[in-house]
Formats: C-alpha cells, structure tokens, sequence
C-alpha cells in the first residue's frame, strides 16, 4: 500500500514528458533542431568539405561536358564498370542531383549562419561600448599608476587619446571618472564579408553553370570560321541554354606566331616561348577589325571569350589519282603527342575508288636513330610526313568517325611492290607514288593550326568580385583585432590643500576577444600617453618595478 508520504514525494510527470526523457519535440520542435544544426558553423565546415570530396570524381572519370569521347571509349573498354558508375552520375558530377544537393545545403546552411550574425552585428555597431567593470583586477590585462594632476584633465586625456586610436567611446555622463572604449568591429564584419562572399561565388558558379556555354574548334591559318551550334567541335549547353543563343560572328586566323627556346642547352631546349596570334573578326553590321590574342589574352566578341588552348601542324597534302585529277588537296591537322610536337593524323580521300586512307606521323624535326624516325626539336626545322595507305571502305555502314583516326576494320593495307607494307616520307615539295598504280601524294607546304575555347559565362566576372571579397574579408578578420579598454580615474579624497590632495589614481585594464599578444604594450602605450597628454606627473613608487594592480592583489593574498 503506497502511503500518503510517498504519494508527496513521488514525481509527477505531465502528460507531454516521458518516462525518462524530457519533452517530445513534436514536428515544429524537430524542425526547429534540424534547422539549428543546419545553421551551424560546424555543418557549414562539414559541408564545404564534402563538396570538396565530392568533386574528386569529376576529376577522376571523364566528363561528358568536357571530353564525350573518352566517356564513349569508357563504355566501350569497360562496359558492365561504365553503366553502374553512369547510374550514380560519375560522367556528369557537377550536374547530378548528389551533387546539386550538397551546394545547395551548404547555401542554406550559409544564409543561416550569416543573416542572425549579420543583425547581431548591425546592433552592436549602434550600440554603446558596455559599461566599465567594477573590478580591473579580474580582466587579463590591467595596469594601476598615481599621477599629480587634475581628474578632469586626466580623463579628457584618456578620452582623447583613445579616440585618436580609433576607439569608440562610450557617451560620459557629468564628472564621470571612467571612460569605456571598443575597436576592431571591422574583425567581425570582415568575417561576415567572408561569408557572404563564398555564397557569392557558389551562385555565380551556378549561374555560370546555368546559363553559360562552351565548344572548342580547331582553326587553321588564313581559314575562316562561323560561329553557329552545327560549328564547333565540341559543344556544351548550360541546362539554360538553347543553340538560338549562340552568337552569329566569323573569325579569320590571319597568322599564328609559335617560338621555341633553340639557344638553351639540357631542359631549358625546345621549351615554349612565344604564343600568339591575329585574327580578323567579323559581325554582321560592323567593320571587320583584327585583334592580336595570346595564351592569357583572349578575343572578345559580345561577352565571349576565345582563347587559345593548343597549337599544332597542319601539312598541306595534295592526292591525285594515276589520270592526275586531283582527288584531295587540303591543309590536315595533325595532333602532337610529346614536347617535340611528333604529331599523328590520318588522311582521308573518299573520292578514290575504292577510298583510300592514309596514316602517319608529321616530324617538325626529322631524325632517324636507333628508336627510328622521331623529332628532334618543335621547330619547322626538317619537316618530313611518314604515312602508310589503305584502301576499302572509309566509313562502313556509314558510321560516324573521328577525323583524327582510321577504321581499318573494313579495309587493307596497300602494300609494295616486295610484299612490304607501304612506307612513304615526304618533305615539303616532295611527290610520291602511291604503291599499286593509286596515283600520287604530295607535301605541298606545312601551316599551324590553334586550338580554340569558346566560352560564354556569365558568372565568371561576378565569381571574381566575390572572390576578392573573399579574400579582402579573410584580411580582416586575420589582421583586425576586437579590444575593449576601460579607464576610471580616481579623484583625491580629503583636504585640497593637504600634502597628496593632487595625487589622482589611474587605472587601465584591456578585455580582448580572443587571444591577443599585443595587448600590455597596447595598456602601457595607452599609460604613457595619457600621462603625458594630461600634463601630468608620475608619482616616484620607490626603488624596485611600479606597483599595479596583481602586484596588490599578490601581497594582499599573502
């Protein structure tokens, strides 16, 4: 039987407590939790790294947005690997949901941090320095010295010599004694700028991301090219971008200009030294305008940006069948593939018949050794093209190709009159007979060609500014230091005209926030110059150091 005694003593709990725990949130309450640790700065660190981590494939797998054709050599090289890694998105990372979420989190998470800060802040910058303590001896810093002056003159001293430093100081009210003084509210607003500034670059990015555009084209000298959505090589739409939205202009590459270190001796050999360009431009309803453009000094046409990513050879081959018609004649480009510019390409004639398809390597610098034929320098010094022919089918089943590669899966080797396969090497002037009775191939000359990107971002300028800012807040909120000082001068007590009725007491401490090694030389400049603004007089305190405060504290505690 429970008796009266342990009914008064046993808890009650309310109907909305459980047995051992506190209070059902109940969903506003959960959504309030989940939103306060969303808000918080720990998730907000959490979350910039895990977008930093999640943007490792995107560097790892090749991106359809960048190079189609690696991911479609992916699938076919590792077929059952590439779809599994397509269902999570790993050949499009920047535009899949996974990651899409994590940004978009970490925006969230931002505005909440920033915004509540962001008042806080206004408030305390209308805000009063808080009052004085009642006791200096409890703050870090403090320091306690006797002058020979007037009180008054004492603290309109301080509240000048503290207002000179940039404090701000609190309002004095009639005969008040103590001055309160605070500095570095930039520290805190340049930590503001800072965040605001990278949520500032993650929507420029995205609005880059939504409505820019990029394709890359391959010119080559004195050609001319029309921009339109059918034109580049490859091409990459924003989600909010249509092809209509590609403007309409024709660039002429008049001459491309490329040097190579020939004077140095060991690494320094063959190295690059001069890039750059001309190019006529051409809209429609102006005067056509040529404009010079290098490596980090791209063409701008109506907020596009042209810049060039490569260069290479292009051999001017001329293909005439055993009647002397000519079957192809046009300027091939050749993509390098080492420092030396040794270059592979592939030329294409499908007029013969059957169609012919010729194979090699362009040598800027002929030399043959023990390795065989290779380049010896990026230079057009012995220009020599080295080719091998086949005949077939060019394009069987009418199947898209690369025109920088060959499917000899539906065609033969031409072979020589000994039962070799064909081998010709050809310098500029040179004419060959093409084995078989196929008729000839010429060198006529060798001309470069540029690799062009074309790219449309809107946010690229905006991301900059952020950025700046960014960087601007990050100085301020390293180099800025918060402060508090406080200062109470204490009036003589007794007779005025008594010995000692003129020695008044000064007192200094310093609060800062956060760890700060500058603050005793920042009092004890603040002593000096207090001192010598008032005209005052330090009183002698006898042989050994002056007497501050934990000095008194220290011998009263003993």
């Amino acid at each position: 039987m429970v008796t009266e005694q342990q009914q008064r003593i046993e808890p009650s709990y309310p109907k909305n407590r459980t047995a051992l725990g506190g209070p059902r949130l109940g969903p506003v309450g959960w959504a309030r939790w989940v939103w306060r640790q969303l808000t918080s700065m720990r998730t907000a660190l959490v979350l910039l790294l895990l977008l930093a981590v999640a943007a490792v494939p995107g560097s790892v797998f090749p991106q359809r947005g960048v190079d189609p054709v690696r991911v479609r050599q992916y699938f076919e090289d590792t077929p059952e690997r590439a779809r599994w890694l397509d269902r999570l998105g790993m050949f499009e990372v920047y535009s899949s949901p996974w990651f899409a979420s994590i940004y978009l989190l970490l925006m969230v998470s931002l505005i909440g941090c920033v915004l509540p800060r962001m008042r806080q802040h206004a408030r305390s910058l209308r805000a009063q320095p808080p009052r004085a303590p009642a006791r200096f001896d409890r703050l870090p810093v403090n320091r306690q010295v006797e002058l020979e002056a007037d009180p008054d003159d004492v603290v309109a001293a301080a509240r000048a010599t503290l207002g000179r430093r940039r404090f701000r100081l609190r309002e004095a009210g009639d005969g008040a004694l103590v001055v309160s003084a605070e500095k570095g509210y930039l520290k805190e607003a340049g930590n503001l700028l800072f965040h605001v500034a990278v949520l500032g670059v993650i929507v420029a990015v995205a609005v880059g991301h939504l409505f820019g555009w990029r394709g890359e084209i391959i010119i080559k000298e004195r050609e001319s090219w029309t921009s339109a959505a059918g034109s580049y090589d490859t091409l990459s739409l924003g989600p909010l971008v249509d092809q209509s939205d590609i403007p309409s202009f024709t660039v002429r590459l008049d001459d491309l200009r490329v040097e190579f270190e020939s004077e140095a001796q060991g690494a320094q050999f063959g190295q690059p030294r001069v890039f750059e360009g001309v190019a006529t431009i051409e809209r429609q309803g102006e005067q056509p305008r040529q404009r010079g453009f290098g490596v980090n000094d791209p063409l701008s046409i109506d907020g596009t940006s042209m810049f060039l990513l490569g260069n290479g050879y292009a051999p001017v081959v001329t293909v005439r069948d055993d009647a002397g018609d000519i079957l192809f004649s046009d300027a091939v480009t050749f993509l390098p593939q080492d420092n030396t510019y040794g270059s592979d390409g592939v030329i294409k004639v499908p007029a013969a018949e059957p169609s012919l398809g010729f194979a090699g390597g362009f040598l800027p610098t002929l030399s043959i050794g023990e390795d065989g034929m290779t380049s010896s320098f990026p230079g057009l010094v012995d220009p020599a093209l080295v080719l091998t022919a086949y005949e077939g089918d060019l394009f069987p089943e009418g199947r898209s190709q690369s025109v920088f590669s060959i499917d000899t899966e539906s065609m033969e080797q031409v072979m020589q009159a000994d039962g070799e396969p064909s081998r010709m090497l050809l310098r500029p002037g040179d004419v060959l007979e093409v084995p078989g009775g196929r008729g000839t191939i010429e060198l006529e000359s060798v001309i470069r060609w540029g690799g062009m990107l074309v790219r449309h971002d809107p946010g690229r300028l905006p991301a900059l500014i952020f950025a700046g800012a960014a960087l601007v807040g990050l100085v301020l909120m390293l180099g800025v230091r918060r402060r508090r000082v406080f200062v109470r001068v204490t009036a003589p007590a007794g007779d005025p005209s008594a010995p000692g009725a003129r020695h008044t007491g000064l007192s200094i401490a310093a609060l800062p926030k956060g760890t700060d090694p500058g603050l005793d030389d920042l009092v004890d400049g603040l002593v000096e110059q207090i001192t010598s603004a008032s005209g005052a007089r330090v009183l002698d305190p006898g042989p050994g150091p002056a007497r501050t405060t934990d000095d008194a504290r220290d011998e009263d505690e003993a």
